[in-house]
């Protein structure tokens, strides 16, 4: 991996979300994600590998993609979440990503390879978000922030305060190429192999690999120590580090 692990005991927004992905962030209480439809945790299911998993549900099977969502949906919500900084988003973007992975079923990612393919389609979510929230800036400017979801009050001090860091860590990062910030997201934050990373974004191992050794040189020119408290500080370093 291309990871190291953090220092001192202390998380990193590499190790955020502390918040675990549920079914219900993701899904209504009918079992929809989008107009997608299905239940999980069916006991004749769970015990299946991923390749399984997905050859089942090509044949129309919608409990054995959930299983899926299930299984994986936490490492898609952490990936997004650390690409945008923010949970409510993070919890769209997830339904969007298991819907168009439904939508795709019946393209059947290479055996132990399901976690690189869903990473790539999020990353396609990612720049497609990116690219509307470029359109509609002026727009958005105007639109006043939704208040706190209720449902998260127990935890909203901490939710907060994980997009705080984060946000400063994608204040770094997003001085990188877009092409460097995806590698780097990848494999630092998500802790893929350059081999699985080539997967998700569709290159060569080689670009990976100079890829990331050129996004790591850049954010080690950067200095994060701008008035932040010690902790804080080390927390980002840490994050840029990985």
């Amino acid at each position: 991996m291309a990871a190291t692990e953090s220092r001192a005991g202390q998380p990193s927004p590499a190790e955020m979300p502390a918040r675990p992905l549920r079914m219900a962030d993701a899904m209504s209480a009918d079992g929809h994600v989008g107009n997608l439809t299905f239940s999980v945790g069916h006991e004749r299911l769970v015990d299946l590998d991923d390749s399984a998993l997905w050859s089942r549900a090509r044949s129309g099977d919608s409990e054995a993609f959930g299983v899926l969502f299930e299984r994986h949906g936490r490492t898609i919500y952490n990936y997004c979440f650390r690409r945008v900084g923010s949970w409510s988003v993070a919890e769209d973007l997830v339904s969007i990503v298991f819907l168009e992975a439904w939508r795709r079923v019946d393209r059947q990612p290479r055996s132990g390879k399901e976690v690189p393919w869903l990473l790539g389609i999020a990353t396609n979510v990612v720049r497609n978000r990116r690219r509307a929230e470029r359109r509609h800036a002026a727009a958005l400017r105007r639109v006043p922030k939704p208040s706190p979801d209720p449902t998260f009050a127990d935890d909203s001090d901490q939710r907060v305060d994980d997009e705080e860091l984060i946000g400063r860590a994608l204040a770094l990062v997003a001085r990188l190429p877009r092409r460097e910030q995806e590698v780097f997201a990848l494999c630092a934050w998500s802790e893929l192999s350059y081999e699985d990373a080539a997967i998700a974004l569709g290159i060569p191992v080689g670009t990976v690999r100079s890829r990331l050794s050129r996004a790591r040189a850049r954010l080690r020119e950067l200095d994060p120590d701008s008035g932040h408290d010690e902790e804080k500080v080390q927390r980002i370093k840490e994050a840029i580090e990985r």
